[in-house]
């Protein structure tokens, strides 16, 4: 398969972009899709280039092997991305996206330095915060209370038990990726971090977000929105703005440093 085709199924734009504008590179959460940030490209759009990236085992790419592993993800991301020096980034995840992309981030600055503009960490406690969590090693029945419990997995789905049975293993290959990550001890950013979280999110406590402070030499930004883990469902323009904000902030960080 050529690096072109596999670049398109990998990275989705569902909206144009004007030339030269930043990238916006976002990463989903376990079980997720591209199109979770389809109305965050519908708001950004020309402004900003928001590309959203396509894990292997969902929606189009279901019959692929998911892949089950933080630092493999990153690297294949990273390796298709091949980010250059004229170019601008800023990498946006939720939940597991946000370990993703800080490991992506890390291999962007490695990388390509001066591209990474700063990483915006949503949903998701940081890094250097260790819990024993097993999910991936529970029943099926297991895995579908947890996904139900956090409320964010389309009603439609949840009703459909044959639709539903056929997306476990992917649940399981992401959940088995996020449990098993271990932070390395030193990995910093040189680029900022915005945080972006629910205030009654039950899995990210407001110390959990605000440690991801501990892992940068930039800026640091949080903002807390109303809602639990999937709140950006439901306060998509205001997330929209902050994003918007956020970028600002880290093109004057960029200019300044």
């Amino acid at each position: 398969m050529s690096v072109a085709v596999d670049r398109d199924q990998w990275f989705r734009r569902y909206e144009p972009a004007s030339p030269g504008t930043i990238t916006l590179l976002c990463l989903p959460h376990a079980g997720g899709a591209a199109s979770q940030f389809l109305p965050m490209a519908r708001r950004l759009a020309p402004a900003v280039d928001v590309v959203c990236v396509q894990y292997p085992g969902r929606q189009d790419r279901r019959k692929e092997t998911p892949i089950d592993d933080v630092h493999t993800l990153a690297d294949r991301i990273c390796e298709l991305l091949a980010p250059t020096p004229d170019q601008q980034l800023v990498v946006l995840g939720h939940s597991m996206g946000s370990v993703v992309g800080f490991e992506l981030a890390l291999r962007i600055e490695r990388s390509a330095p001066g591209t990474l503009l700063g990483l915006i960490a949503s949903g998701r406690r940081a890094p250097v915060i260790h819990r024993d969590e097993n999910v991936h090693l529970r029943a099926d029945d297991d895995i579908i209370a947890e996904i139900r419990a956090l409320s964010g997995t389309d009603p439609s789905l949840l009703a459909d038990d044959e639709l539903l049975r056929m997306v476990l293993p992917t649940l399981r290959a992401d959940y088995r990726a996020v449990e098993t990550y271990r932070y390395r001890e030193g990995d910093r950013l040189k680029a900022p971090i915005g945080v972006l979280v629910g205030d009654s999110d039950p899995r990210v406590s407001p110390d959990d977000a605000r440690a991801w402070e501990q892992l940068t030499d930039g800026g640091f930004s949080m903002r807390t929105f109303p809602g639990g883990h999937f709140y950006l469902n439901e306060q998509q323009a205001a997330v929209a703005s902050e994003v918007t904000d956020r970028i600002a902030a880290f093109q004057h960080l960029s200019r300044v440093s």
